[in-house]
């Protein structure tokens, strides 16, 4: 396929000016973790109102409503659906943010907000981009479907019975997701691939009721000191997962792959410090960048048990995510932790493996794709000069290997998220500038998808 010939032609108000939009947006807390219905369906309804011009509407499901929303009006063009969600993080403690959380504040350069980055900016981006499609030309230049969920943060769990049911109506020649951010602020990156996701609970219980620490002390099994050894023995001490199993489906890194994560401009005592850690650390043998794009990874994320106050508990708890790569299959990765953890539990205490719902496979989208083909052609056009990254998500977005399955359409990542903005911690922020190159990079995408994306081809 030649390279694009398409360029930007619509004019885009000045970034600042559309801040005061987003900031009604933002304010919405729409935490699903927290399940607060009222206040998803308010997010939901903000959509909506910015999709009145696609026939916008609530489809409900068992958990928050999917806004969808079509607009068909260029027979003969490919159709595109646009993948996003509009719900959020918990912030977190809110002594660690510099500003209120779900109030938008500008910084600077940038705007920090819960939801800013991850998805509620990238997913605003293009509400504006179509809206300015119809104002200044009539029309789109390709047909254009929506969905917008509400679920992403929590794993997605009712989307797939959701677009298996829909599929007929879902149906398009390629899935572009506002979602998935880009690899650094530094150079533009087109994302290839993304890992995927298994996380559970570990709980183990000892005495029926908390026990006095001094009298019972030394006669029981303490939860707190069972649950540390189980987690200890997870990995080996340069980092490698220690789980029977859990490599399995993971493929060895060729030469050719080192090169090429290699040639990738990549300083590791820069990351070091920007991260503010004390040393970088994982397994032996690879470079920082080959862990974090080509490794699978177990990840303890919470530990919950007593206090400070001289008991012994009579649980405690612990939270574990593993990120997947290849073909690594979730369900096998699960059996196999829990495999571990009963083969290592003491006698003296009851230990409970908890996995949670919505495991998710790695995906993958080859780098000659026309989808990608048409993306590096975008992104040249916004960032001149600038050689355009072919880049993995080290995260999870849980709709691509289902949109795939139900919908036969690969994804196209085409956020304008960067992984440095502290998407899921305290003081999430986008870069204000980043509105505008998103802004005409997906109105190049959607010229150019309409110019050369195959119909019927994903």
């Amino acid at each position: 396929m030649t390279t694009a010939a398409a360029s930007s032609r619509l004019g885009f108000p000045d970034a600042r000016d559309l801040l005061p939009e987003l900031a009604g947006y933002i304010s919405i807390p729409s935490v699903s973790r927290d399940g607060d219905p009222e206040t998803m369906r308010r997010a939901a309804e903000w959509l909506c109102d910015q999709l009145t011009f696609a026939d916008a509407r609530l489809d409900e499901t068992a958990g928050n409503p999917i806004v969808r929303a079509d607009w068909l009006g260029a027979p003969g063009a490919p159709t595109i659906l646009v993948y996003g969600h509009y719900d959020v993080q918990p912030t977190g403690s809110r002594d660690e943010w510099n500003s209120p959380p779900f109030q938008l504040t500008t910084d600077g350069d940038v705007v920090r907000g819960r939801g800013v980055t991850d998805d509620k900016g990238p997913v605003f981006i293009v509400l504006k981009l179509a809206q300015a499609f119809l104002a200044q030309e009539g029309a789109l230049p390709l047909n254009v479907k929506f969905l917008l969920e509400g679920e992403e943060e929590i794993g997605s769990p009712r989307l797939a019975d959701y677009v298996r049911a829909h599929a007929e109506e879902l149906a398009a020649d390629l899935v572009v997701s506002a979602d998935g951010a880009m690899w650094r602020p530094t150079e533009p990156s087109v994302s290839v691939a993304s890992k995927g996701l298994v996380s559970l609970s570990v709980v183990v219980e000892g005495a029926a009721t908390d026990l006095h620490s001094g009298r019972f002390g030394g006669t029981v099994a303490n939860p707190v000191h069972q649950l540390a050894a189980l987690l200890a023995s997870l990995h080996h001490d340069d980092g490698r997962v220690a789980v029977d199993g859990f490599y399995d489906g993971v493929c060895p890194l060729s030469d050719e792959r080192k090169a090429e994560i290699d040639a990738v401009a990549f300083d590791e005592e820069a990351y070091r410090a920007e991260l503010g850690a004390p040393a970088l650390f994982g397994e032996s043998g690879l470079s920082t960048l080959q862990r974090l794009w080509e490794r699978p990874t177990l990840e303890i994320n919470g530990f919950e048990a007593g206090g400070k106050y001289t008991v012994i508990p009579r649980r405690a708890v612990a939270h574990i995510s593993c990120r997947l790569v290849h073909s690594q299959r979730p369900d096998a990765v699960l059996e196999a932790i829990d495999r571990h953890l009963r083969a290592r539990a003491h006698p003296a205490v009851t230990v409970t493996v908890r996995p949670d719902a919505g495991g998710v496979p790695a995906y993958r989208v080859d780098g000659d794709h026309p989808a990608i083909v048409c993306a590096l052609a975008a992104l040249a056009e916004v960032y001149p000069g600038q050689e355009v990254l072919q880049a993995v998500i080290a995260g999870t977005l849980p709709a691509t290997t289902l949109f795939e399955e139900a919908l036969g359409a690969k994804t196209l990542f085409f956020s304008f998220s960067t992984a440095d903005e502290k998407l899921h911690a305290p003081n999430e922020f986008l870069r204000i500038r980043r509105i505008n190159e998103g802004l005409r990079a997906w109105e190049v995408l959607w010229r150019e998808l309409a110019r050369t994306l195959p119909r019927g081809e994903s």
